[in-house]
């Protein structure tokens, strides 16, 4: 790469970045697994892939920018570890509480987009503030990969409430509110919440003794 040179805080950002992507497939690996819901395995399965192109898309802004993409650096050692424990805690409850496995994976899956919906965030605030070479790779790579992130937290967060909710035998709808209104941004999804509809205590409980 010609130009200025990536700065280390950069390089850090970027090589968990890639690491959360990585450990990404692993941790879709193992939710698709614990899907007992066939609308939610699909959608999982789809995030696996899209995620195994997202790794490829973070290796093409290592290579515009002349960085060795299989590097250690602490930051990227801890990412893994942490993908790796969500991997494991799934393996565990689809072995030993194979019922709550599906909340399990939701959970996990919702951790690892978080970091990850933070990583693109700050890649797309980079790509703003600096110039040349690698403001054009950053964002390039933001605007391709940024939709399909944003429906990866969001709609799994919505997933995971209604599982819960049918897990305490509460309301639920599945597949959730954010799924149904294709929610891409925090405001969608905190509308969506807000205006999700509840059946009232005194028709839960009609329905209840109607069964």
């Amino acid at each position: 790469m010609q130009g200025k040179p990536v700065s280390q805080p950069v390089q850090d950002l970027l090589y968990q970045a890639l690491e959360t992507e990585v450990g990404g497939v692993a941790v879709y690996q193992m939710a698709v697994l614990c899907a007992d819901n066939d609308d939610l395995r699909d959608e999982w399965q789809k995030y696996l892939q899209q995620t195994e192109r997202h790794v490829e898309i973070v290796r093409g802004i290592f290579e515009t920018l002349g960085i060795d993409p299989e590097a250690t650096t602490p930051g990227r050692t801890i990412v893994r570890e942490k993908g790796q424990c969500l991997v494991n805690a799934m393996r565990r409850a689809l072995k030993d509480a194979p019922k709550a496995a599906q909340v399990v994976a939701a959970e996990c899956v919702i951790d690892a987009e978080t970091k990850d919906h933070l990583n693109w965030q700050l890649i797309g605030e980079l790509s703003k503030s600096l110039d040349g070479e690698i403001a054009r790779a950053l964002a390039e790579a933001h605007a391709e990969v940024e939709d399909e992130e944003d429906e990866h937290l969001y709609h799994t967060r919505g997933w995971c409430r209604e599982l819960w909710l049918h897990t305490l035998e509460l309301p639920a709808q599945m597949p959730p509110p954010e799924e149904k209104r294709d929610v891409k941004t925090a405001a969608e999804a905190a509308r969506v919440e807000a205006n999700r509809k509840v059946p009232k205590k005194r028709e839960r409980a009609a329905v209840a003794r109607a069964r």
